[in-house]
């Protein structure tokens, strides 16, 4: 049985982008590029909202990796390697393998999927992520704080919902980003 994770880059106070969009605050060194890569060894599948898969895609694109350093190569494959399901109403198809589309967030079709899965399942997009804290099914949180403050923009967490959570792991890198693991609990 896997676990549910949601994984994210965020400001320290608390956003995933600025509130013009921009999220160039969070652009990954080696040492970052090595803590998602294995982070994402462990991800069978991963759950996306429209936005962001559109952001991942790129990952499956050869030609703009050439001059990357080996690390960035190697997150394309682990990548490529995990299946895809995106969340959207508006998108007609996927261009990356391995990836279906999804009308609509069904919990208990999640729940099902999370429970069936030999390896952990990761969610990324803040709306697609909330609708999953917001039913209980988020496992553990995996937050990379970065040191820069944007002063707003779209949240990181979701707001309105109570999370208990349980410090499992953290850390520091060189460049001053934080990485913290937790539990995720729901009062009853």
């Amino acid at each position: 049985m896997g676990r549910l994770v949601y994984g994210a880059n965020m400001s320290l106070d608390g956003f995933l982008e600025d509130a013009s969009g921009s999220f160039d605050w969070s652009v990954p060194d080696e040492e970052l590029h090595e803590f998602w890569n294995e982070h994402e060894r462990g991800i069978g599948t991963s759950l996306y909202g429209r936005r962001m898969y559109e952001s991942m895609r790129v990952w499956e694109e050869d030609e703009w990796l050439a001059g990357h350093a080996p690390i960035v190569r190697e997150y394309a494959g682990i990548w490529r390697d995990t299946d895809k399901v995106v969340y959207s109403t508006s998108l007609e198809e996927v261009s990356t393998a391995r990836t279906r589309i999804e009308r609509s967030f069904d919990p208990e079709a999640v729940r099902v999927l999370v429970e069936a899965s030999a390896a952990d399942v990761s969610i990324g997009g803040a709306e697609i992520a909330t609708e999953a804290f917001r039913h209980g099914l988020v496992d553990e949180c995996v937050l990379l704080v970065h040191p820069v403050v944007v002063g707003g923009g779209k949240p990181a967490l979701p707001r309105g919902v109570r999370l208990d959570l349980r410090l499992l792991e953290q850390g520091r890198m060189g460049s001053g980003v934080v990485h913290v693991r937790y539990g995720v609990g729901y009062p009853a």
